[in-house]
């Protein structure tokens, strides 16, 4: 029998989708299943961008330029001026299938196999993967939950640089925290990338859920236009992640070059989507307006009610629409699964992501799960509910 590749035997299962068989076994049953463990808005798609889709008037789908349509990428100049992301042209903008495809050509185009690259856990999983497909070794810095997961000191960051580091990769906010990283902090980062010559590669998808007071900084108003880039992506300030439109952001010519060679590799991003994402991103302030409000509220309630509930800990997230909370067990993963395969209160379950898989360090997160409060207030209140139900149970069965 053939034997599978070493890269696919490393590749890492996702923490957010690996219980899925378990959840569609349960609905097969007949069971009402939550879902806190995916970042799937509920909040419907902005009309101006559905409208835009059931009238498209081509005869032809055809392909479009590898970079996106100009179009958009001209209203994106505009877009990011609005926070304050400025001198930025529609040549240094390049449309991907997705905020993930923009980061994994970003890292096949800035590092070799072999390279390392620095990141803080937890983190979003999927960087992992990533990594892995392009030959990364990845580097870690732990943030912890009793800090509210801010960001390490630089002192950590140096101390697993070594030769072979290329980059530091951000998210910010921060999937799974909901972390923000400050002003201060991102001066320090800028810092380090210029002492080490690194890139420093920012996630920003969850720049419109910023719930402090402070002003948003992006990693392109740092000035250091040679190692910065952006990964961006309109999947959740729109409600429109099936459309798979994302953005890579960079002045670095040689680093926009390098990555185009990709791109017309692959040929062109999705022509539908881009179509979609050019309707969403003028006139719709107000749709933006709601959408932050409705998920400040959301984390406002959401926390509390987690905080309520004997045993759970989860610090105040001050941006996008996650936390990862503690909860008094041993091994969530062992009670996320079981929560899907024996637990049912009134013909109801919850389905959470174990935290665990947002580690690089195997010893961290048992205890913890990440939660996505992108449900409206009565089905987060009845989560809440299988919740604590959930963990008497669980804490009271017999083994």
């Amino acid at each position: 029998m053939p034997k599978i590749s070493r890269r696919g035997l490393e590749m890492p299962s996702s923490p957010i989708r690996k219980l899925a068989p378990l959840a569609n076994e349960a609905k097969r049953q007949g069971v009402k299943v939550y879902h806190l463990n995916i970042g799937q808005p509920d909040l419907p798609t902005p009309q101006k961008a559905l409208d835009a889709l059931k009238n498209i008037d081509r005869k032809t789908l055809e392909y479009s330029p590898s970079e996106g349509f100009i179009g958009l990428r001209q209203k994106l100049v505009g877009y990011y001026s609005k926070f304050g992301i400025n001198d930025i042209a529609p040549e240094n903008i390049i449309v991907t299938a997705g905020g993930s495809e923009g980061i994994l050509l970003t890292f096949l185009a800035c590092m070799n196999p072999g390279d390392e690259m620095i990141m803080v856990e937890p983190g979003y999983a999927n960087y992992i993967s990533f990594a892995v497909t392009a030959g990364i070794v990845v580097k870690t810095v732990t943030s912890y939950i009793e800090d509210g997961f801010k960001l390490p000191p630089m002192e950590a960051f140096e101390e697993v640089i070594t030769p072979k580091t290329r980059a530091i990769l951000l998210c910010n906010p921060g999937n799974p925290t909901g972390a923000v990283y400050s002003p201060e902090d991102l001066q320090k980062i800028k810092e380090l990338v210029l002492k080490y010559d690194l890139y420093l590669i920012s996630d920003e998808v969850y720049r419109e859920f910023v719930y402090t007071d402070e002003p948003y900084v992006s990693v392109m108003s740092l000035g250091i236009p040679e190692n910065a880039i952006l990964i961006d992506s309109v999947s959740k300030r729109y409600s429109e992640c099936g459309i798979r439109i994302g953005m890579i952001v960079t002045k670095n010519r040689l680093v926009y070059d390098t990555v185009m060679k990709y791109c017309q590799a692959r040929l062109s991003p999705p022509l539908l989507g881009q179509i979609v994402a050019e309707a969403s991103i003028e006139g719709t302030e107000e749709y933006s307006r709601e959408s932050y409000n409705e998920y400040k509220s959301r984390r406002d309630f959401f926390i509390k009610g987690l905080n309520s509930i004997p045993g759970v800990y989860s610090p105040m997230p001050h941006g996008a629409f996650y936390t990862v909370a503690s909860l008094p067990v041993a091994d969530a993963e062992d009670f996320c699964r079981w929560c899907l395969t024996d637990f049912r209160m009134d013909g109801e379950t919850v389905m959470m992501a174990p935290a665990a898989g947002f580690y690089r360090n195997p010893d961290l997160g048992r205890n913890q799960v990440r939660l996505a409060y992108v449900l409206c207030k009565e089905d987060l209140q009845r989560s809440l509910m299988l919740i604590r139900g959930a963990l008497k149970a669980y804490n009271h069965r017999e083994v």
